[in-house]
C-alpha cells in the first residue's frame, strides 16, 4: 500500500473512532442546520479536525479541502498535493442511527486523484484505491458488477429535493428502467458498492467534490467508468455523476437523457 494511503487509513480509523463513540450517545450529539436538509454534527466537526491534523503532521506542505472547514493551505503556497475529504458522508443517517455512513478521503496530484480511501466505522470496511494499481476492499481485489443490462440492474443516487425543474422526470425514467433503485443516504459508501459490485450503477446530482473524489477512483480502477449525463468528463465541475461497469455506462447515459 502506498505511504500516503497508510497516513489517509490512520487518519480515518481516527475519525472512526470518533464517531463510533459518539453513535453509542447520540441524545449528546451537538446537530446544526447549514442549509435545507443539510445538517452538520459536532461530531462531523471533531472528525474532520482529527483527520487533517494527522494529514499535516505528516505532509505539512500539502493542503487540505474539507466539507466543514474549507481549504487548509500547507506550508507551501503552491503545494502538489492537496488532500479532499468528507470526515461524515451520511450525516442525517448518523443522527437517527442508521448505520450507513462513511468517511472520505483522496489525494489530488496536480488536479488528477491518484488515492483513494473510504471507510465504513460501521462494517470496519476499507475500500481503498490507487490509480494504476487497482481498488480493494479490506486488501481484498474488488471489480464492478458483470450485468449486462439496465433492466436487471439494481442502481443507487442521489437526485435534487424539491426541485420545480421539469428536467427532473429524467431521473424517475431511469429509475423505471432499472431493476430497483436504492438511496442509501451516502454517496461515498454507494459509488464504493458500485466498485465492489454491490451495486450496478449510480446516478447523482449536484454533488460536491468531496462527494465523488475517492469513489470516482474506487470505481475506475474497479474496472468502471464514471461521467457526466452526457457521458463526458465535465462530473467533477458540473456535480452530475453517472457510474457503472463499461457495459452498463451508455444505457445509463441513454436512459438519463430520453
Amino acid at each position: 500500500m502506498h505511504q500516503l494511503l497508510t497516513i489517509a487509513m490512520k487518519a480515518a480509523r481516527r475519525a472512526g473512532n470518533i464517531i463510533n463513540r459518539a453513535s453509542l450517545e447520540l441524545e449528546k450529539v451537538q446537530v446544526s442546520r447549514k442549509g435545507p436538509n443539510d445538517y452538520v454534527t459536532d461530531i462531523d466537526r471533531a472528525a474532520e479536525n482529527a483527520i487533517i491534523e494527522i494529514l499535516l503532521e505528516a505532509y505539512p506542505d500539502h493542503a487540505v479541502l474539507g466539507e466543514e472547514t474549507g481549504l487548509t493551505k500547507g506550508s507551501k503556497s503552491d503545494p502538489e498535493y492537496q488532500w479532499i475529504i468528507d470526515p461524515l458522508d451520511g450525516t442525517k443517517n448518523f443522527i437517527h442511527g442508521l448505520p450507513d455512513y462513511a468517511i472520505s478521503i483522496a489525494v489530488v496530484q496536480r488536479g488528477k486523484v491518484m488515492h483513494g480511501l473510504v471507510y465504513d466505522p460501521n462494517r470496519n470496511e476499507i475500500f481503498t484505491a490507487s490509480r494504476g494499481v487497482g481498488a480493494f476492499l479490506n486488501d481484498r481485489r474488488i471489480r464492478v458488477s458483470s450485468r449486462s443490462y439496465l433492466k436487471d440492474s439494481l442502481i443507487a443516487g442521489r437526485f435534487p429535493v424539491q426541485s420545480k425543474d421539469k428536467n427532473d422526470y429524467q431521473f424517475y425514467n431511469l429509475i423505471e428502467q432499472t431493476s430497483g433503485f436504492r438511496r442509501l443516504g451516502s454517496t461515498v459508501l454507494e459509488l464504493a458498492y458500485v466498485a465492489s459490485g454491490r451495486l450496478d450503477g449510480y446516478c447523482g446530482a449536484n454533488l460536491q467534490a468531496w462527494d465523488v473524489a475517492a469513489g470516482s477512483l474506487l470505481v475506475l480502477e474497479a474496472g468502471g467508468l464514471i461521467g457526466d449525463f452526457d457521458g463526458e468528463q465535465g462530473w467533477m465541475s458540473s456535480g452530475n455523476v453517472l457510474a457503472s461497469s463499461p457495459k452498463l455506462f451508455p444505457q445509463l447515459v441513454q436512459a438519463i437523457q430520453a
